[in-house]
């Protein structure tokens, strides 16, 4: 048993924790974040990326757009190494609602998000894959963001202050006498061992799982779950965000990402959580939608599918997803007699620093601390932790910085030896169960055209020459990272990842026997809830 003590715990390690995590930091705040998995494991790690303008919600939700606009304008000022400052485009095709789009340029003004009308020539000279049929262009101020660096260099900062995280510890209980939760009982995922948490303010930000977390403290939190899909195309197809000029619905947002596209998304409401992928009729019906706007969108090759879970908090009766507010909801559970307990939950990547801003100021009037926020004027410096996913800076660092020894171990994302080495020394003994996935995480390998194919067994073949993996653990560790790639590639089946699909299987079953499966200690709980044997044929 391991007994930890802090000022204040964080549970949940999206962008809005480590966001938190920072925020106390600077304010002299000591605290500890934990998370079950990995940084960015829910929603944040599970979207389009899209660093929203607020022109989206200016019909629908004009709180939200407000939140958007000035929360993206700091975000370009403050973390420009997580931004791609790519402006965007609203398009509307023959056959939409023709008065949505003559009321959008009022309501953007109306919101304060810039929005300039545009001669439809002008528009598909900025953007030569838009359709032919459109009846409508304005730009607005979109772009794209990478939310796992934006993580990293917010729990960098953090922990270079003072403060501290652990990944895979999970919260399992809480013991809450006289109103006030005195302990956070936890199981360490990789170890299976007790840890104890003695704290003065526990802090929900879990996402989607808040109503779980909030129920360990006795807590109620009504959230529905709208899981999204989204695909991947191999190239960029646009340099701009091009959202479709209608009211919110699936398949209407293509972001530009490094050298790939996210396109979707959707909205279905599930049950739970847990184990959400998307389908092949999910995938088919975005594309379909889609190239209406986009017509390249119905013959491009597309590298993967996934999925994210949106915490929605309703306030009232069920209905359909997209009506309820994408705003955040900061819940103080004094309300229902658990004083030094609290929720941040909803919202969006783009508002996660005024999210955090919130909670924080929550938790520093509960403790008596009077130290103001510093984000929102404060830059957030780059960090060493972060920087390996950004698109292009492998192989810029192969170019002007490589050892002459040194090789590429993930060819698509031209990611080298040197370079994985980098991730393996700082991540230590934060590799959780499966340092492969942990490198994933931090960097690009496993997302080009081979999803993992080829990388996957080269940096298993090196971390058993650094005796990083040992017996079976490191094929144990390729098994289950190729089946978690596997999830998003088997929507996409046709054409040529249908050919990339047979020599991934010739490659891994045939050389390596991987179908026979590892030992259950080494599969993560992820593949737990969403089970899928590597190459079996889609349904």
């Amino acid at each position: 048993m391991t007994i930890l003590t802090t000022r204040v715990l964080i549970i949940g390690a999206g962008v809005t924790g480590a966001g938190l995590l920072r925020d106390l930091a600077l304010r002299g705040v000591q605290a500890l974040l934990i998370e079950q998995r990995d940084v960015n494991s829910g929603a944040s790690g599970g979207n389009h990326g899209l660093l929203h303008s607020g022109a989206r919600y200016v019909a629908s939700d004009v709180e939200a757009a407000v939140e958007c606009r000035e929360e993206g304008d700091i975000l370009r000022r403050l973390a420009p190494q997580c931004i791609e400052d790519t402006g965007g485009l609203f398009v509307a095709v023959r056959g939409d609602d023709e008065g949505y789009v003559s009321d959008f340029s009022a309501l953007c003004v109306k919101s304060g998000v810039p929005c300039q009308g545009l001669e439809l020539r002008t528009a598909r000279a900025m953007e030569p894959a838009l359709s032919e049929n459109l009846i409508a262009a304005f730009a607005v101020q979109d772009g794209a963001v990478d939310p796992f660096m934006l993580s990293l260099d917010n729990i960098a900062q953090a922990m270079s202050l003072g403060c501290s995280m652990r990944r895979n510890l999970a919260a399992v209980s809480m013991e809450v006498t006289d109103g006030r939760v005195t302990l956070v009982r936890c199981r360490d995922i990789t170890t299976g061992g007790e840890v104890l948490i003695e704290t003065e303010l526990v802090i929900n930000a879990s996402g989607a799982w808040a109503g779980r977390i909030a129920a360990l403290a006795g807590a109620h939190i009504n959230i529905l779950y709208s899981m999204g899909s989204l695909i991947i195309t191999q190239d960029r197809i646009a340099t701009r965000v091009i959202n479709r000029l209608r009211p919110p619905s699936d398949a209407d947002i293509l972001v530009p990402g490094g050298t790939v596209s996210i396109l979707g998304t959707t909205s279905i409401r599930v049950p739970t959580p847990d184990g959400c992928r998307p389908s092949v009729a999910e995938t088919d019906r975005i594309i379909d939608d889609a190239r209406a706007m986009l017509p390249i969108l119905g013959r491009t090759r597309y590298i993967r599918a996934y999925a994210g879970v949106r915490p929605l908090v309703s306030l009232g009766p069920a209905g359909d997803d997209r009506a309820v507010s994408r705003g955040f909801s900061l819940i103080d559970h004094a309300s229902e007699g658990v004083e030094n307990f609290m929720t941040i939950t909803g919202g969006k990547l783009t508002t996660y620093r005024l999210m955090a801003e919130k909670a924080a100021d929550l938790a520093c009037a509960k403790l008596g601390v009077t130290a103001p926020c510093r984000t929102r004027k404060e830059p957030l410096p780059p960090s060493s932790m972060g920087k390996w996913t950004e698109p292009g800076r492998g192989p810029k660092s192969w170019v002007e910085s490589r050892a002459e020894d040194d090789i590429v171990l993930c060819e698509c994302e031209m990611v080298s030896r040197s370079v994985i080495d980098a991730i393996v020394d700082e991540a230590k003994d934060m590799r959780g169960r499966s340092m492969l996935k942990a490198i994933g995480m931090r960097s690009r390998v496993g997302k080009g055209p081979c999803q993992g194919g080829f990388c996957g067994p080269r940096i298993t073949g090196h971390l058993y020459d650094r005796e990083i993996s040992t017996g079976t653990q490191g094929l144990a560790e390729l098994k289950t990272f190729t089946e978690r790639r596997w999830r998003g590639f088997s929507p996409i089946l046709w054409g040529v990842p249908l050919m990339q699909a047979d020599l991934q299987e010739a490659l891994h079953c045939g050389a390596m026997d991987l179908e026979f499966g590892p030992a259950p200690s080494t599969r993560d709980e992820e593949s737990e809830n969403c089970p899928a044997t590597a190459f079996k044929e889609p349904s």
